[in-house]
């Protein structure tokens, strides 16, 4: 398995990572739609994050857990996923 350019790297200015718990999805087919959901709304969402680090000269280690109960859907994922990096853009500011 090939992986990522930024997980390749590792000066890359922005990492990410995902889990999921097995305590309340048993099912591993469960568990990596969770997973595959969340990669792809980063990978979606990603590109201004990653700019402003390169410009700030900063590295960013980042790793989502999911604590739900329930499957969620994808548009569900990207709005969180947009929030929680929009929240990190405003933490560079300062």
């Amino acid at each position: 398995m090939d992986l990522p350019p930024s997980a390749k790297d590792p000066h890359s200015s922005l990492q990410m990572g995902v889990t999921v718990s097995k305590k309340h999805f048993k099912r591993a087919v469960d568990r990596n739609r969770i997973k595959r959901l969340t990669r792809e709304a980063y990978r979606l969402s990603k590109q201004e994050l990653q700019q402003k680090l390169e410009n700030s000269d900063k590295q960013l280690l980042l790793f989502f857990i999911f604590t739900g109960k329930e499957l969620p859907d994808f548009l569900l994922v990207k709005e969180k996923v947009q929030v929680i990096l929009r929240k990190l853009m405003e933490g560079i500011d300062r």
